[in-house]
């Protein structure tokens, strides 16, 4: 090998190392949030609570059909499967999508079972069956609002209000991806609605025999691990979806509200996918290091049993990583907590307990326990003086009280001597 191109082979190691920081940082960076089509956007991990992706989340926005997981949920509380609900005149003059113009006119009177209704609701999207199980439920649609609002006050959501059980447009039905998602999840735990949501096709029938071949309009179930969803359209909401995705034994549900309508009707599921993807993706942040030291606590000690006190400084740190994931909403709403409860002289070792750090994002909350961090030596050097001190005190009073007693005896002896 000439010389030329020994240099060239050594330059070229020399600029990789240099360089290998920087690529390795690059390969590593955060993925940054998918851009979607959708106005309002959230995931959230189902067993935790915790918001991964976030976008306008608590903005109002007309929800349209997914106000339906609300009926299914209200409907699932009320009946079994077995229940028979009536069809009424008020659901018959519903719009499409309805059971009654998209597939075969039902007649006012006829009736089916509470599992067909679940199924026509949540699969086909039909207004009109979510129209009857409101005044079957109820002696009338506005007092079945009453309960639907009734459940939205028992979920705790500020900004819905529901005006009717299908969610045609009314300017004061209103709805947030956050309060969606809540409903969704509280949805999702009911068996019977999971497993209605879960269907990709059925027929169903009413009492007189009428037969209704119905599909799933959720185009995603089934597809990467979604295992459930209902879907949503009216022009002043556009297009929104929920739906809920297993993937490893995770469950994450996503939203996404006013989304486009395009003309095969793809954006808001690509904007679904966009979301959860990233969401499975995405790994939580460090908020701090395992074994930093998150406070310093001062504690007043008593060396001795008498005497003065002495402050001692103790730095306090975390067993774990504490973990969540940095977004808007999260860096936002965040709260933390320490409390101390073990903090004495005998669980400064560091090898117990001495309280926790609770992290707090809505709905989520963990504690981490939480350790003195104080070194031995330490401890040593803020009470070593008072020992010394105590032990030169000590010897002191001995020392008098021998040179007290010497001079007594001294004394005494003086005044009596031999003869």
């Amino acid at each position: 090998m000439n010389k030329n191109k020994f240099y060239i082979i050594i330059t070229f190691i020399i600029v990789f190392l240099l360089n290998f920081d920087s690529v390795y940082a690059k390969d590593q960076a955060p993925t940054p949030s998918p851009q979607i089509y959708g106005m309002a956007a959230i995931t959230v991990d189902m067993q935790t609570g915790e918001i991964i992706y976030e976008k306008n989340i608590d903005s109002k926005i007309y929800p349209a059909s997914t106000t339906k997981l609300l009926t299914a949920l209200i409907l699932a509380e009320s009946k079994s499967k077995n229940s028979t609900l009536t069809y009424t005149k008020d659901a018959k003059m519903q719009p499409t999508s309805s059971l009654n113009r998209d597939i075969h006119p039902i007649d006012i009177g006829d009736s089916m079972s509470a599992e067909s209704a679940m199924d026509a609701m949540l699969m086909h999207s039909a207004n009109d069956i979510a129209y009857m199980i409101g005044e079957n439920l109820s002696k009338d649609i506005p007092h079945f609002a009453d309960k639907m609002n009734k459940k939205v006050k028992d979920l705790n959501l500020k900004n819905t209000h529901f005006v009717t059980p299908n969610g045609l447009h009314n300017k004061d039905h209103y709805s947030t991806a956050y309060d969606m998602s809540v409903i969704g999840r509280q949805a999702f735990k009911n068996k019977w609605i999971r497993e209605t949501i879960n269907k990709s096709a059925i027929t169903i029938k009413t009492k007189k025999g009428i037969s209704f071949p119905i599909k799933n309009t959720n185009k995603l179930l089934g597809k990467d691990g979604c295992i459930g969803g209902k879907t949503g359209y009216t022009d002043p909401a556009g297009r929104c979806l929920v739906a809920v995705y297993e993937r490893s034994g995770r469950k994450i549900l996503g939203v996404v509200m006013k989304s486009e309508y395009d003309p095969n009707d793809t954006y808001v599921f690509n904007d679904m996918e966009k979301i959860i993807n990233w969401s499975y993706s995405k790994k939580p942040d460090i908020l701090y290091k395992k074994n930093s030291i998150i406070v310093n606590k001062t504690l007043k000690y008593k060396p001795l049993i008498v005497g003065p006190h002495v402050n001692i400084t103790i730095p306090i740190k975390v067993s774990d990583n504490v973990l969540y994931y940095e977004n808007a909403v999260n860096k936002n709403e965040l709260k933390q907590n320490i409390k101390l409860n073990n903090l004495n002289i005998k669980n400064l070792n560091g090898t117990n307990p001495i309280g926790t750090l609770n992290i707090k994002q809505r709905e989520n909350s963990k504690d981490y326990k939480l350790y003195s961090s104080l070194a031995s030596n330490q401890l040593i050097k803020k009470v070593l003086p008072f020992y010394i001190a105590a032990f030169v005190i000590l010897f002191l009073v001995i020392l008098i009280f021998i040179l007290i007693l010497r001079k007594f005896y001294f004394n005494k002896y003086n005044k009596n001597p031999l003869s």
